[in-house]
């Protein structure tokens, strides 16, 4: 598109505009009339903060930072073509999912933010999968609305509805307590033929706290579950004030249904249909994969959630992700920088993973567990990030970058271990997130650690912003195809896309490898009681 034909394409609002709280930052993703065609973006950095041994985020925070990314993004506009927007065709928001905001009739939040990476509701997980039949995570809103009542927590008869991080950013923007159903699956098990929540296990919840905490209807606290494609609102007036304090921006545009990180990462990558996933790697990691039949018995190891647009998936979800193999590369940045060379971040990502290709294929022996929070597949309450090796092994740097690449995937291939049992099939991964910035690392190692093709797509850094852009195109879409048409025909025709076959001897590393990793949870187990 020409920088005149995108001008016109901005002023006439034939644009869609993506908002995504991530875990680390909030980013904004203009496209243009080809959702292909990125026009700006924008970001704001955060991070959560721990306070009462809860991971949180303040909602004043949300608020500023949901305004910088956005005013960065406008920005962004008038550096590429001196203009400042009014309107928009549609906006779509998506945030991390899980996780508890409770609010009272007045819509005031009763207890500060519980993220997805508190790990405190394991009785409620445990009492809510049994009498379920099906894995309830400790991450999931109901574990945590559960866990308050199990502890007797005074805010509960106050409650008058629950939901994510980005249902209520979508509500406090449209005025609509709605939620897209890829993210209700993450608060409530959904039935795949209703597309809504599973009216079975809403009467086994309703009794099973009747006497506990009586009046609570789960029903009345959850957002109404709405499928990609259908309109979710409006932006009101109030909402356009708080997205754009400049006054520029007009109310009336329409919104999707808001959705969560594992959604729009679906989207990012295609992988909507069945035997086709993809991974996200971020502050957390996680896998999912469209299934064609359903599992023959529960797992503790996955979560049972949907796509956007409601058809059932098996998600491998791990609380940690690449936060660690930052911080060691930031140790590394700091090392070159005391030494008299100034880098940037990408360049010392990027030398360091260059690095771990001279590795040896099972890292020499060292394992590294990137563990700051707990993880539950691993068995941890808490985290307890080490580098472990023998006395035997191989201390390289280009072994040590190779295990700690290794170890952000450790946790995620148990849990794929679990879907292969299960005979499911996979004919590609897609993967997106910032490791997989520098070409070539990543997502090599990643094919090995699966044994199985990884795709790469152009759009993959853009990640989930973008998803949740191309959501919101497709309201002008949802008439004519399927999500998944939609996305083949229109978004993905001609995407380059690079694909990493997975190469024997990585496989056969990763697997050494990942058998230490698991002994060696012992090891980290053993920490978290100690210190």
């Amino acid at each position: 598109m020409t920088t005149d034909a995108a001008r016109a394409a901005i002023l006439d609002g034939r644009t869609s505009l993506g908002i995504e709280f991530g875990s680390t930052r909030i980013k904004a993703c203009l496209v243009g009339p080809d959702p292909t065609e990125v026009l700006a973006v924008g970001s704001n950095e955060w991070e959560n903060q721990f306070l009462d041994r809860r991971w949180t985020y303040s909602l004043e925070s949300v608020w500023a930072g949901l305004q910088s990314a956005y005013a960065d993004l406008i920005a962004d506009l008038g550096r590429r073509y001196d203009v400042v927007p009014d309107t928009f065709g549609a906006i779509g928001v998506s945030a991390m999912m899980h996780g508890y905001l409770a609010f009272d009739a007045d819509g005031e939040l009763l207890v500060p933010f519980r993220t997805w990476r508190n790990t405190s509701t394991g009785p409620a997980s445990a009492e809510l999968s049994e009498r379920f039949g099906v894995n309830i995570p400790l991450r999931w809103s109901i574990a945590h609305l559960h866990q308050a009542v199990l502890d007797e927590e005074p805010h509960v008869p106050g409650i008058a509805t629950i939901t994510t991080l980005a249902g209520y950013v979508h509500w406090k923007l449209t005025g609509r307590n709605v939620l897209g159903v890829g993210d209700a699956s993450g608060m409530f098990p959904i039935d795949s033929a209703t597309n809504d929540y599973d009216a079975r296990l809403i009467g086994i919840y309703d009794d099973l706290v009747a006497d506990r905490a009586p009046g609570v209807k789960v029903a009345d606290l959850l957002p109404e579950v709405l499928p990609a494609g259908r309109v979710a609102g409006e932006l009101t007036a109030g909402g356009a004030a708080l997205l754009d304090p400049t006054g520029a921006l007009r109310a009336g545009i329409p919104f999707c249904p808001p959705e969560g990180d594992a959604g729009t990462g679906m989207v990012a990558t295609n992988a909507v249909a069945p035997r086709t996933g993809n991974v996200s790697a971020g502050t957390s990691i996680f896998a999912m994969v469209v299934l064609e039949h359903p599992l023959s018995t529960a797992h503790d190891e996955l979560d049972l959630v949907t796509t956007p647009a409601g058809d059932p998936v098996a998600m491998v979800h791990c609380n940690n992700g690449a936060s660690e193999l930052a911080a060691w590369a930031g140790v590394f940045g700091r090392f070159a920088a005391a030494a008299g060379v100034e880098l940037d971040g990408d360049a010392v990502f990027g030398a360091l993973f260059r690095e771990a290709l001279e590795g040896e294929a099972d890292a020499g022996g060292l394992i590294a567990y990137n563990h700051l929070a707990g993880e539950p597949i691993a068995g941890l309450e808490e985290g307890r990030p080490m580098v472990v090796r023998t006395p035997d092994s191989r201390l390289t740097l280009a072994n040590l970058m190779r295990a700690h690449i290794y170890g952000v995937y450790g946790t995620l291939a148990l849990g794929m271990r679990v879907l292969h049992a299960e005979g499911v099939g996979l004919d590609r991964m897609f993967a997106h997130g910032g490791i997989f910035r520098t070409a070539g690392v990543a997502q090599r190692f990643l094919a090995g650690a699966l044994d199985a093709p990884v795709a790469v797509g152009e759009t993959a850094s853009e990640g989930g912003a973008w998803g949740i852009a191309v959501l919101a195109d497709y309201l002008g879409h949802a008439d004519e195809a399927d999500l998944g048409t939609y996305l083949d025909r229109r978004v993905f025709a001609g995407a380059a896309i690079d694909v990493a076959e997975p190469e024997p001897t990585d496989v056969a590393g990763f697997a050494a490898y990942l058998d230490r990793y698991a002994a060696g949870l012992a090891a980290e187990a053993a920490a978290v009681e100690a210190l």
